[in-house]
């Protein structure tokens, strides 16, 4: 209690020192504040599985209740020069005493305040290039369904010129990752290699062309990772990014087996490269049509081969000394999407579809889905990041805030976004169809306990061989009370078309049963 009455004393004087700070430079500085309140209850399952043995019994709670704050203060010296800073109180859940999520009674804070963006803007005197220089929101250019590559906050360095009207260019340097690693301990006792060959650096460049109803920007990016980026990151429990806390690499290499971490015994050397392009192009010169076009591709140069198991070989056959297959850590893939839509005075109707390559079934040469490194697709709200901005825990199924890519997956639908019939009261209503590129040889490399209730096995995101769908529904709902307040009612459905067969194996017979997905969000937001 002692230590959390220090917390709060901290804070009160940080805040303090904000107004008085605001008050002395008054004469030089324009201080701004900004902020956002929202509290949420929700209520769904998103499991998708059904499980019947005991051995894989689950106890989830339906329903869940969070609040979280945000408030950003601005320091604008002039056009030229200010900084940001960006304080986030939550997500806190009501009721949770423990030390990552509240306090006294399950409802205070302790641990839950944190810094969500801190930078400084600046331009170079006497010319247009500009710098944004610290923690900030990152999203690579996209388009017709949000980026599948990286969206997230980063620290890092992004510059930006604008040579005339209709061409631009933008460099940035990115750190996602560093200082994660702890090292290892010899015979001795000793701890060794701490903090080594750890960061994650991406360096790349976007050139924006801006013609008349057409707007198209390539981009690309290079990335070193160390090979011992990914070791430590569950451990430290922040990689500083908003969607990859946790082991996240799953989303970059040709990991089956999840509790493998590279390190100096498998990786071959130091540093593996990795390379993203991307061409989003939106067409709006036929006003009000509009036509969004998107491609993505990624490469990740494997670190070496690993032990990726399979469940015939390691549940049933380790026994008699057969072992796990020899896999390839390599992984590349690349994506397309669209999006057409035509805006009426009702709303605006539209279709939409993507394709990504998937696996082609063989460990051994690696992964043929695209790698990511904190994707967030909009497509749907059920499985993306589209709907109310609150992330609700997914351990109980609600899926807002997701890291969505759509590897491996096909998928087709229609939705009709803005619609308003009554003064300050909007919908969205979304039906899309999710179909599956990888192999149905896959099947095999998925852990018992996690083989149907694949979703969240290895990515965020559906994991669907080609005989596997979903039917995705739902519609958001926003009525404004107030100029500043609103109040969101999100709803959604997920049909399971799983295909049991597929992935029932020898070793789980009837041990699982599929079912359907859903979810009910309700959450106030007050914005000033």
């Amino acid at each position: 209690m002692l230590s959390q009455f220090k917390k709060h004393c901290m804070v009160a004087l940080l805040a303090a020192g904000m107004v008085l700070g605001a008050v002395a430079g008054a004469q030089a500085i324009d201080f701004k504040v900004k902020g956002r309140w929202q509290v949420g209850f929700g209520l769904g399952d998103m499991q998708y599985v059904k499980k019947t043995n005991r051995n894989y019994n689950t106890t989830n709670d339906y329903f869940t209740a969070q609040q979280r704050v945000r408030l950003q203060l601005d320091a604008v010296a002039s056009e030229a020069l200010s900084g940001t800073v960006w304080f986030e109180i939550g997500n806190q859940e009501w009721g949770n005493g423990r030390q990552t999520h509240g306090g006294a009674l399950g409802a205070d804070g302790n641990q839950v305040i944190k810094i969500k963006n801190a930078y400084l803007d600046w331009i170079v005197p006497q010319t247009d290039l500009k710098f944004r220089m610290g923690i900030q929101a990152v999203k690579l250019p996209s388009a017709a369904g949000g980026t599948a590559i990286l969206d997230a906050d980063v620290a890092g360095i992004t510059a930006s010129y604008q040579f005339n009207d209709n061409v631009g260019l933008t460099a940035f340097w990115y750190r996602p990752v560093n200082d994660n690693y702890t090292g290892w301990v010899d015979r001795n006792g000793n701890t060794r290699d701490a903090n080594y060959l750890d960061n994650m650096d991406i360096f790349g460049l976007a050139l924006p062309l801006t013609f008349d109803g057409v707007k198209v920007t390539p981009w690309g990016a290079y990335a070193a990772i160390g090979r011992n980026a990914f070791n430590s990151i569950g451990d430290s429990g922040n990689t500083g990014m908003r969607h990859s806390e946790g082991l996240f690499y799953s989303n970059l290499l040709n990991v089956y087996d999840t509790g493998h971490l590279f390190n100096r015994h498998t990786a071959k050397h130091a540093y593996s490269n990795a390379f993203f392009f991307g061409l989003p192009i939106q067409v709006t010169a036929w006003d009000p049509l509009n036509i969004e076009f998107d491609f993505n591709y990624g490469y990740v140069e494997g670190f070496g081969r690993y032990n990726g198991m399979t469940n015939e070989k390691w549940a049933l056959d380790w026994g008699n000394g057969v072992g796990p297959v020899r896999a390839n850590s390599k992984r590349s893939g690349w994506l397309v999407k669209a999006l057409v839509e035509y805006k009426l005075d009702w709303g605006v109707p539209g279709i939409f579809g993507w394709y990504a390559s998937g696996e082609d079934g063989n460990v051994k040469n690696g992964s043929e889905r695209m790698p990511s490194i904190a994707g967030g697709g909009n497509f749907s709200s059920n499985l993306g990041q589209a709907g109310i901005d609150w992330p609700m825990a997914n351990s109980r199924g609600i899926w807002a805030e997701q890291n969505t890519t759509y590897a491996g997956t096909w998928g087709i639908g229609a939705r009709i976004r803005d619609m308003s019939f009554l003064e300050d009261l909007t919908h969205t209503f979304r039906v899309a169809y999710w179909g599956g590129t990888n192999s149905t040889k896959m099947t095999k490399y998925f852990t018992g306990r996690d083989a149907f209730n694949n979703f969240t096995a290895w990515e965020n995101g559906p994991f669907l061989t080609t005989n596997d769908g979903l039917v995705d529904i739902s519609l958001e709902n926003k009525y404004k009370i107030y100029e500043n307040l609103a109040v969101n009612l999100d709803l959604g459905y997920v049909v399971n078309c799983m295909n049991k067969g597929t992935w029932d194996r020898r070793w789980m017979t009837n041990s699982i049963q599929r079912k359907d997905g859903w979810k009910a969000q309700l959450m106030f937001d007050y914005t000033f």
